[in-house]
């Protein structure tokens, strides 16, 4: 039996979260015995889980990551709270020299980087392999015991700024690293070009019969009621990714080409105050919803007539795979890696991301339920759990 330990942050609501489940819920546990670590046990998916997988205790110094500093002075963590703050000054420098937006990863990376020193190992003895899921990835390089170490990529790196000379040295001490497409690969290699032979590609696995069975929990219709308008819904956190503050101008151009449509967005983020203001310029109160936090959105996805991801980037939407998994006409924006979430006309439609042309593709698809049909007949055709790549998974082994 060989021992898998996977190390991530924590079960919010999130498409690598979901992910992560899709994984856990498809390994083969006939072959492997696997360990979860998680830094915190929080979150609305935890219980979602499979029992197979054995969740490690939490320990306290990784828990007093993402809490304020003051907070980990107080609960005696003095290590802890003295390596984030190097770490908070040093990024700081750092942005300044590179010249980096204030939307950069450097301050996560810098604050793991400069606590790393100070953390207790994980894991119990020696594993086949340990996997560390989500960036930042020094803790399992450094505190996990094993005879491999993967780790994992969610996001096109073309679009996020980074320390990158840092974060060489952090991704050049795995023996693999995976993405979650070509397209995501492609990214990675314009910035670390010297890590190609590290990579591969493992797209996310879905667990279907989970979804389809929580999209029949409940009804959304007290939340989305059929009143006669195209309902459009959008599932993500509220961050520039996903470009949500766009949603209430590409709604109102919509609604000016004579369709009477309604946008609800699930998630929850630190730009949620930007988005009600951009609603509110717009006046699209009454057509732009937002429902906030969703432990189960299928019966919403299940309630909507098109699922739309508006993103400025992405990695590999999960989300939209759900969509597609529950039959939904899918629409999304022409980021640098749509091509590599669907088959645009297929199993789903790009459009151009500037908002009028948005707009008018989405109120052109809205209409067309032909279309609709054919994107919904091919989808329910296609095989979404992508189990084939557990054998990659397997062969690090």
């Amino acid at each position: 039996m060989k021992r898998i330990l996977i190390f991530s942050h924590v079960m919010e609501l999130g498409g690598a979260e979901r992910a992560l489940l899709g994984l856990l819920e498809n390994i083969d546990y006939s072959r492997c015995q696997v360990d979860l670590f998680l830094m915190r046990h929080t979150g609305e998916l935890l219980r979602y889980l499979p029992e197979k997988v054995n969740l490690l205790p939490e320990i306290p110094q990784y828990a007093s990551l993402a809490v304020p500093i003051g907070q980990v002075i107080r609960r005696g963590q003095f290590l802890v709270a003295a390596g984030r703050t190097v770490g908070k000054l040093k990024s700081v420098q750092q942005v300044r020299r590179l010249k980096l937006p204030p939307d950069n990863g450097v301050s996560l990376e810098y604050s793991h980087k400069y606590t790393v020193a100070c953390m207790p190992n994980v894991g119990d003895g020696i594993y086949d392999l340990a996997v560390s899921f989500l960036t930042p990835h020094y803790f399992v390089s450094q505190k996990v015991q094993a005879k491999k170490k993967a780790a994992w990529i969610h996001t096109d790196y073309t679009k996020v700024k980074v320390d990158v000379e840092s974060e060489l040295n952090m991704w050049a001490a795995y023996d693999h690293i995976i993405s979650i497409s070509e397209a995501v690969s492609q990214s990675f290699l314009t910035v670390f070009p010297s890590l190609r032979d590290k990579l591969i590609v493992i797209e996310n696995l879905m667990p279907v019969n989970s979804i389809r069975e929580q999209a029949e929990e409940f009804s959304a219709a007290d939340e989305m009621p059929d009143d006669g308008t195209k309902k459009l819904l959008s599932i993500g956190r509220f961050c520039t990714a996903k470009n949500f503050d766009n949603v209430p101008d590409i709604c109102r151009r919509i609604l000016q080409s004579g369709i009477n449509v309604r946008w609800y967005l699930i998630g929850f983020g630190s730009d949620e105050t930007l988005i009600r203001q951009k609603i509110a310029e717009c006046g699209m109160e009454d057509h732009v919803i937002i429902l906030g936090k969703k432990t189960n959105p299928y019966p919403y996805i299940k309630a909507c007539d098109l699922y739309v991801q508006p993103s400025r980037y992405e990695g590999n939407a999960v989300s939209v795979h759900e969509a597609q998994i529950l039959g939904k006409p899918v629409v999304i924006t022409d980021y640098a890696t749509s091509a590599s979430q669907l088959e645009d006309g297929v199993d789903g439609i790009i459009v151009p991301m500037e908002n009028d042309k948005c707009a008018a593709a989405l109120a052109d698809i809205s209409q067309d339920e032909e279309k609709q049909r054919v994107l919904v007949r091919n989808e329910l055709r296609k095989d979404y759990t992508n189990v084939g790549g557990l054998q990659k998974l397997y062969m690090l082994l």
